[in-house]
């Protein structure tokens, strides 16, 4: 994959909050059809029903900064940003909103895998190029960008499942029941702990936030006085181990990560005697998806031979950040905010690797 790239978000929740429909340009006008080799320059819009989080802020400044080359170039007119807490209904909304703004191409983060679908057609059907990022969807005119959110899943279970051994006990800090990406990742887990003989204990949502991330914690500690293991998703990790921190339980439980760098900063200051995982989920793939989507637009077309499943383009996962090679790679990021969130982002050129010949 791509090389990882230190990007630090300037964009706020929330302005992002804020911006229910925005544009990024010097112009105001679309440019219209979605053809597979539409003349430019193009406009793209952007579909993000879920602002809060320093995950998304960092998505959507990764697009920003991936179109501004295009921009620059006299290739990309604008950006049309559909950006607001939404429901799946208020997302169909959204993706109306950019359909009937006549963009070349959508770049959506789903709410939902299947509940959009028919909406997608709409925009498929009106020539719109759309890609959807994070987590995947069944509708086969979209085309899929993202890690597998399975095997993201698997990574952290597995070294869970290892720490702990057959017969210990857990509790699962989840981001939010019916997501595609928390559906996708806990039933990755899930099979993980069943196959090494590791009971769940119960499973909480934490809402992919710290504050309800470590109250979460904190409740299940207060129920639960024999848990061995927490495993939990990014976006909640940091709040998890503040919990333990202050039960004064991070050594006995052993918890999962997120290469994030409030969670990594915490983690330095637990002493070396602390063991935990964190799996990179780079918010990223949006800009990979934003430089598909102008190859496409200018006539280039995928390789059926680098699709799965006929729809999705699956990025590797980066390494992830374990004991082993903590030091490294906290070096690295340690003087990032921490709200950065380790990336990894598809270059132009790698890009048209994707590319039939």
């Amino acid at each position: 994959m791509g090389r990882r790239n230190l990007v630090v978000a300037t964009v706020t929740v929330a302005s992002l909050g804020l911006a229910g429909c925005s544009t990024v340009s010097s112009t105001s006008s679309s440019s219209g059809s979605g053809s597979s080799a539409a003349k430019g320059p193009f406009t793209i819009g952007i579909s993000n029903g879920f602002v809060g989080s320093e995950y998304r802020t960092q998505m959507v400044q990764d697009m920003q900064d991936a179109a501004k080359p295009y921009q620059d170039a006299g290739e990309l007119k604008q950006l049309v940003l559909e950006n607001q807490d939404t429901d799946v209904n208020g997302q169909i909304q959204q993706v109306r909103n950019l359909i009937k703004a006549r963009v070349n191409a959508i770049i959506v983060d789903p709410n939902s895998g299947s509940a959009l679908d028919a909406v997608f057609k709409e925009a498929t059907s009106a020539g719109i190029k759309v890609y959807a990022i994070d987590q995947a969807v069944t509708e086969k005119s979209v085309t899929n960008v993202g890690i597998d959110q399975g095997k993201w899943a698997e990574t952290s279970a597995t070294w869970l499942a290892q720490q702990l051994g057959s017969g210990k006990k857990v509790v699962a800090v989840n981001g939010i029941s019916g997501h595609p990406a928390n559906e996708a990742r806990w039933g990755a887990a899930k099979k993980v702990f069943d196959a090494a003989g590791i009971q769940v204990l119960t499973t909480a949502d934490g809402g992919w936030d710290q504050a309800k991330g470590q109250q979460a914690m904190a409740n299940l500690l207060a129920t639960y006085p024999d848990i061995n293991g927490v495993w939990t998703q990014d976006g909640m990790a940091q709040g998890v181990l503040k919990a333990l921190v202050a039960a004064k339980k991070q050594s006995s439980i052993v918890t999962t990560g997120e290469a994030r760098n409030g969670f990594m900063r915490l983690w330095s200051q637990q002493g070396k005697a602390f063991k935990s995982v964190g799996v990179v989920n780079p918010p990223g793939t949006g800009a990979t998806a934003l430089h598909l989507a102008m190859a496409e637009l200018k006539g280039g077309k995928i390789d059926p031979a680098k699709l799965t499943d006929g729809h999705s383009v699956v990025l590797d996962l980066e390494p992830a950040i374990t004991p082993e090679n903590f030091t490294a790679e906290w070096d690295k990021v340690k003087d990032k905010p921490d709200t950065y969130v380790l990336d990894s982002i598809l270059t132009k050129d790698e890009v048209a690797g994707l590319l039939a010949k």
